[in-house]
């Protein structure tokens, strides 16, 4: 059904193993590793138009903070007029809160492809053998074989954290130890949920949470705390490979270092330029209505 999404992951992930195995070996856990990394970095690298962007639209809507700031005194009590006097103003300054945010969503049909892909290299209820002999889109049978004998410190690329015993001993290879997913796996998670917290605290660092619609700044800030959560909760509670949590841990760790080095870009740049809106005129008096002259005290 998302055939249109799994065979170019697989492809890319495929295309950095091969380039790894020319060095590590085709059964090595690190070249298997490290094509996870670069698929990531591709992301990343796909991406970096689109990051750029949404910073320099947050530089423009911080700002334009003074000015929304009046708005919302003068509009407070009328949602709509807000809305429509906020949006008047990005519109004239060419910015937008929301612009460059689909940045974010975009890497969530590759997660799910990547997720989908590693999970059909091990099949429930099928043997290494028959596993072995099934191609896996872009895989042909003998790499799929090479994936499920590939250990990162002795832990299967497939393996999650409650994967049961007998599926664990399904996997071609050397046998597996009762601790080893565990002791791989938990680091992993926690690295990632940190990562991933301070990877969106540096991005909402430079944002005016005050200046984001209403109820959005909200949503900012809790989802520096729940995501981390969230990301820790699956890599210890769910069926998330070991692979995967590698794409999350450098997908977090190359956000983190793509806004560091963005932002310094960006902070040697001139600061935006904001114009005040002009002051209104003075309503001139009608025809044969004398003027009226301010008093003297």
């Amino acid at each position: 059904m998302l055939d249109f999404l799994y065979y170019p992951v697989s492809f890319v992930m495929r295309a950095w193993h091969e380039l790894f195995a020319l060095v590590l070996g085709p059964a090595s856990g690190v070249a298997w590793a490290l094509s996870v990394v670069f698929l990531v970095l591709t992301v990343r690298a796909l991406l970096v138009r689109s990051v750029w962007t949404r910073m320099r639209a947050a530089r423009l809507t911080r700002a334009l903070g003074p000015q929304l700031t009046v708005l919302r005194e003068k509009h407070g009590k009328d949602a709509r007029r807000l809305a429509e006097e906020t949006a008047a103003l990005h519109r004239r300054h060419g910015s937008s809160p929301m612009k460059g945010m689909g940045t974010m969503f975009l890497q969530v049909p590759v997660f799910i492809a990547l997720l989908h892909v590693l999970r059909s290299f091990n099949r429930p209820g099928l043997s290494f053998a028959e596993n072995a002999a099934i191609a896996n889109y872009a895989f042909p049978p003998d790499q799929v074989a090479s994936f499920l004998q590939a250990r990162l410190f002795g832990v299967p690329l497939s393996a999650f954290l409650r994967m049961p015993a007998e599926q664990l001993a399904s996997f071609g290879g050397a046998p597996v130890g009762s601790g080893a997913p565990a002791a791989l796996i938990v680091p992993l998670a926690v690295l990632a949920a940190v990562a991933t917290h301070l990877s969106m605290r540096f991005a909402q660092g430079g944002v005016d949470v005050s200046a984001q619609p209403a109820g959005m700044g909200q949503v900012m800030s809790a989802l520096k705390w729940i995501a981390p959560v969230g990301v820790l909760a699956a890599g210890l509670l769910f069926p998330v490979p070991v692979a995967l949590l590698l794409y999350w841990l450098t997908g977090s760790v190359a956000t983190l270092a793509q806004q560091v080095v963005l932002t310094r870009i960006l902070d040697r740049r001139p600061a935006p330029v904001v114009v005040p809106p002009p002051a209104p005129r003075a309503r001139a008096p009608k025809p044969g209505q004398k003027p009226v002259r301010a008093s003297r005290s």
